[in-house]
């Protein structure tokens, strides 16, 4: 039976004026100064699951993949804001860590605590513990699209928007073993199934099911059990972004269809001059034609 060769991963995130992207050896944020040049920041991509190969097992990579995936996105964004002119000086590592801590505390208080505090007071809901997780997660999911909408409208977010749609136009022509030319990636679609939007979605519907089977104990033991648990819903989240990015199952690209049906959201049709940001960080992190893929 013959061996199928894919390629390996490339993974990226729009920033500020730019795109971030993660190769197998480096990580690359290419970012058009308000000059017109494009600057490179270039890292070598490591991973403490190298130091400790047990957390390359499923679940765990997922906890760790998020972990390290927010580090240098934070990393990434700061760089970015500085090149673009927006900020005077990048983050330190400290300013860095705040920052994550403070959006955490944020997103724990508007997608776990409020949901939750304000299913009781849906009309019609009454005592039943499953019903009262299931609205519960029906809220949780309205605020989350409700949330991208809204930070959709503003100007600064649609143009990286704009970046978001030019790095999976720029991966999805990497993959499909074409030149990085803004042609070519101009013919590929926007919507990719390893999106970050697509892992948001699957988090927000995962934890539906794993939460309504944990009953309805008083108000802070209920934050504390899905903040608990979170790990667990995001690392079921990241194996099935996995499967879907290799996989031609019928059912499985029926299950990430809602993702991709929501990029329509986070991605809009990038610009010429966006896409040579986007090829310029892929360029500098894809890896030699003889280590490109694997098994």
């Amino acid at each position: 039976m013959e061996t199928k060769r894919v390629k390996k991963f490339v993974g990226g995130q729009a920033v500020i004026e730019g795109v971030m992207m993660r190769g197998p050896k480096y990580t690359a944020t290419a970012v058009r100064e308000p000059g017109g040049q494009i600057v490179v920041d270039t890292k070598p991509t490591s991973s403490i699951s190298d130091k400790y190969p047990i957390l390359k097992k499923p679940l765990l990579r997922g906890c760790v993949a998020l972990y390290e995936s927010l580090v240098i996105g934070m990393g990434a964004l700061s760089f970015s804001a500085k090149a673009a002119g927006e900020e005077e000086e990048a983050m330190s590592n400290k300013e860095i860590a705040v920052t994550m801590v403070f959006s955490t505390v944020l997103a724990i208080a508007l997608f776990l605590a409020l949901p939750t505090y304000a299913a009781k007071w849906i009309p019609g809901v009454g005592d039943n513990h499953f019903v009262l997780n299931l609205v519960e997660g029906a809220i949780r999911l309205l605020l989350f699209l409700l949330y991208i909408w809204a930070i959709g409208q503003t100007k600064d977010i649609r143009r990286v928007f704009q970046y978001h749609g030019a790095e999976h136009k720029t991966i999805h022509t990497y993959e499909s073993d074409m030149p990085l030319t803004v042609a070519n990636v101009r013919a590929h679609s926007r919507l990719h199934a390893r999106c970050g939007t697509n892992f948001l979605l699957i988090v927000m519907v995962t934890s539906i099911f794993v939460f309504a089977f944990l009953g309805w104990p008083s108000l802070w033991e209920r934050i504390i059990s899905r903040v608990l648990l979170m790990p667990v819903v995001a690392g079921i989240a990241y194996e099935m972004i996995r499967l879907a990015g290799r996989s031609e199952n019928v059912i499985v690209k029926a299950l990430i269809t809602p993702g991709l049906w929501l990029q329509y959201m986070t991605t809009r049709e990038p610009e010429d001059d966006q896409i040579e940001v986007a090829i310029r960080a892929l360029e500098t992190v894809r890896p030699a034609e003889e280590d490109a893929y694997e098994s």
